[in-house]
Order: C-alpha cells, then sequence, then structure tokens
C-alpha cells in the first residue's frame, strides 16, 4: 500500500468517492430535510446519511476499514489492530447544511500508523476542491465551477498548479462560525494584544483548513470539541503546504484512531505563522 501505484489509486478514490457525495449533498440541498439530534445535541440529517452510505461503497473497493461520523464506531479493543484506515465526515458543518449559508464539507482522509497521508476537502457548494498526498509531498486547490468531467482533466488542471502559499491579505485568524467558544475567543484576544489588530473571520466546516493552507489566514486556534473525522484531512492538506496542526498543550502533531476520538485543543498554523509572524 505504500508504493506511489497504490497511493495515486487512494487519492483517486478519496477524490472521486468526495465530489460523488457533493453531488448527493447538493441534490438534498434545497429540499425539506429530516433533522435528528444525537445524544451530544449535534443535528444529523438524511444527508449527511445518504453521503455516508455513497462514500462508504466506494472506498470498499480496497478492505481498508473505515472510521465515519455517521458510520459504526467500534471499540478501541478492535481499531488499535488498524495500521490503516479512512477517516470520514461525509457532512462537516451540518448546521451551516441546514442554514444553508454554503460553508460545509465532505472530508476524506487516509492514516497510516496513526498519521493522516492522504486528505481531500470537497466544498460542494462553492464548487472548491482541496487536496494533498504525502506521496506528491504538496497539496492542491481546484476549483469546479464549470462541474466535475474526469480525474485526468482535474489532475490537468490541479496537479500543475499546487497551492503556493503566500500571505494574501491582512493577518487573518479563524475561527468556528458555530462554536466559538470563551477559551478560544480568549486566546484570540491575546494574539491581539501581542501582535497588534488582527482581521477575526468566522468560517465554518473544514474550509478554515483550506483557507490556512492557501495563505489566506495565519491561525485557527480550536479549543471546543473536534473529532477525529473534523481534523484528519483539513491537517494532511496545511501540512502538505507547509503549515502545520498541534495540540495546544504540548505542540505535537495531531495524531489519528486515538482510543478516545475527541481531538485535544489544537491550533493550526499556515507556514507563515511557523515562520514566527504570530
Amino acid at each position: 500500500m505504500d508504493n506511489d501505484f497504490n497511493m495515486e489509486k487512494l487519492l483517486d478514490t478519496a477524490i472521486l468517492a468526495a465530489i460523488s457525495a457533493g453531488q448527493e449533498l447538493m441534490i438534498n440541498y434545497n429540499k425539506t430535510l429530516s433533522i435528528d439530534f444525537k445524544k451530544d445535541q449535534s443535528p444529523v440529517t438524511n444527508a449527511d446519511r445518504s453521503a455516508h452510505a455513497l462514500i462508504k461503497t466506494a472506498l470498499q473497493y480496497f478492505d481498508i476499514p473505515l472510521l465515519s461520523e455517521e458510520g459504526e464506531h467500534l471499540s478501541y479493543s478492535i481499531r488499535k489492530k488498524w495500521e490503516k484506515l479512512w477517516i470520514v465526515d461525509p457532512l462537516d458543518g451540518t448546521k451551516e447544511y441546514i442554514k444553508r449559508n454554503d460553508e460545509f464539507t465532505v472530508n476524506i482522509a487516509f492514516i497510516e500508523n496513526n498519521q493522516p497521508i492522504i486528505g481531500v476537502i470537497y466544498a460542494p457548494a462553492l464548487q472548491l476542491l482541496y487536496f494533498a498526498s504525502k506521496h506528491l509531498n504538496k497539496a492542491f486547490k481546484h476549483e469546479l465551477k464549470g462541474g466535475f468531467t474526469n480525474l485526468n482533466e482535474l489532475y490537468y488542471q490541479a496537479i500543475e498548479l499546487p497551492i503556493n502559499a503566500h500571505l494574501k491579505t491582512n493577518p487573518n485568524v479563524l475561527a468556528s462560525r458555530s462554536h466559538l467558544d470563551l477559551e478560544t475567543k480568549g486566546y484570540i484576544d491575546g494574539i491581539n494584544k501581542r501582535c497588534g489588530k488582527i482581521n477575526l473571520v468566522s468560517v465554518g466546516s473544514s474550509l478554515k483548513f483550506g483557507l490556512i493552507a492557501e495563505g489566506s489566514a495565519l491561525l485557527y486556534p480550536r479549543f471546543s470539541s473536534t473529532y477525529e473525522w473534523d481534523t484528519a484531512a483539513g491537517q494532511t492538506i496545511v501540512e502538505m503546504a507547509g503549515g502545520s496542526v498541534i495540540n495546544a498543550d504540548d505542540g505535537s502533531p495531531l495524531i489519528y484512531n486515538k482510543k478516545d476520538l475527541l481531538n485535544p485543543h489544537f491550533i493550526t498554523r499556515s507556514a507563515f505563522a511557523r515562520s514566527g509572524l504570530i
């Protein structure tokens, strides 16, 4: 599974699965949604479930275990034996989807030995695709404005134009549109005091990782709850663009398929933030 051919096949399949799930989400976008609530009171819709089903079918080709927000969460006694797995959020930003503000994504990551190796983020309402793979050692952004035709055309346009992270705006710090807690706000206030005025920009879903990777923002601190499927794809994309996603307590990169699927508090930094701008 570690040779280039197989890595390319994994990436191809992840991209196609994300686009297919995104198309399914758009079919349901302007329809009446069936909304339920999980134990933690987070919403889940029929669109979450149908996108999960499509992705599960697509990824079964490889006979690699799947950990999806909307799938079965097996016990750690079973999961700890997995050297490779997919981690998926079929609809990241369900609250944004319900609000119909377009800031929702499909997240697909491939994990090997607890590290994210491939990451795909697709924002179907915005027709934005971010992807990265450690075998390519680059991150890419592609706008599917004309719709998706085939992978060859996508690669022709995207692979030749990898993300060239450079600071595109005044210093932006990102926060969750729906989950800005007091601890995160306090951290951002501290940056303001140390570094002067920064722009606080609220964005939904894993789009924040794409903005960090492409250089549209410097930092995304997160001190409220997230799960592994919220960050795995984004971490790969940020890292391959020269940034980092680190544990806020000890500075280590986030790891995956842990006993506890909750992430620690983390800070996502662009290549510029790592150079000392913040």
